[in-house]
């Protein structure tokens, strides 16, 4: 399906110029033909281990999950870390903005979440994240954190660190800032990109279209709306749906046909869906 737009993205009192873009590119259509949804675990296996850290990719990746979600953001000295709070407070044992923190301070901090069984845990950068998953071939979602603080260029940033160290094709980016989204779109073309949103807003299979999407990256409730899936067949667009942990929720998303789903619980969707 062929996409060209061109998008003059303005916003007052910030300087937007290197969000501008433009896209023509050939959408591939990626849905999945398999019985299920993909499974990806959200912020790895959180509902296990301490949400975006080592541990929780890895099992993951141990309980069989085809994917992980996880969260980029950077540190005072611009190294690329995996947090989802802009602040550390609830996951670690520091408090403060990530921002204004450096890597090494981050470092000798406890990002267990108050989980016992490990204690410790480091903050992981994207980089080990990408070195740990290479040998698994898992897909990973990068959502980039920029809805609060616009990271100075963390969308170069991330597309020169993965270009070195995982497969093109095993990556989707998305944002609820969709900005970033159109950045990333600018800037490589061929990235495949999805669009983050919560309520509903209207015509969003359009939406997408228009910015070139590749994927919706919806709530779980924003199934319901009139034709959703069928509009998003219609302009080639995957789903991706967030947080589905429920048995009710995953069987509805099997219902829908919806690409992918993404849970804190892996392997509770994998037993469900091959039962």
């Amino acid at each position: 399906m062929e996409c060209e737009k061109e998008y003059d993205i303005t916003v007052t009192g910030i300087d937007t110029s290197s969000y501008t873009t433009s896209c023509i590119y050939t959408k591939e259509l990626t849905m999945t033909t398999s019985k299920h949804p993909l499974i990806w675990g959200h912020r790895g296996a959180s509902g296990h281990a301490p949400e975006n850290t080592l541990p929780a990719f890895q099992l993951a990746a141990d309980m069989g999950a085809d994917g992980v979600e996880l969260d980029i953001q950077l540190t005072k000295d611009g190294v690329i870390v995996v947090c989802h709070d802009e602040t550390i407070d609830r996951t670690s044992s520091g408090a403060g903005w990530l921002k204004d923190f450096t890597f090494d301070e981050l470092r000798r901090l406890d990002f267990s979440n108050g989980n016992a069984a490990y204690e410790g845990v480091q903050i992981p950068t994207m980089e080990e994240v990408f070195d740990l998953l290479a040998p698994t071939g898992l897909t990973i979602n990068i959502e980039l954190k920029t809805g609060i603080i616009f990271y100075d260029r963390i969308e170069e940033k991330i597309l020169e660190l993965a270009k070195t160290k995982y497969r093109a094709d095993r990556i989707i980016y998305s944002s609820f800032n969709h900005y970033s989204v159109c950045k990333i779109k600018k800037l490589d073309p061929s990235a495949k990109v999805g669009l983050l949103y919560g309520d509903g807003p209207v015509d969003m299979p359009g939406y997408g279209n228009r910015l070139c999407a590749d994927a919706l990256h919806p709530a779980y409730y924003n199934l319901r709306y009139p034709n959703y899936m069928e509009d998003c067949r219609k302009y080639g667009l995957d789903v991706n749906v967030w947080t589905v942990n429920s048995t009710e929720e995953l069987m509805t998303c099997r219902q829908y046909g919806v690409n992918a789903i993404i849970t804190n619980y892996p392997a509770k969707a994998i037993k469900l869906y091959e039962s």
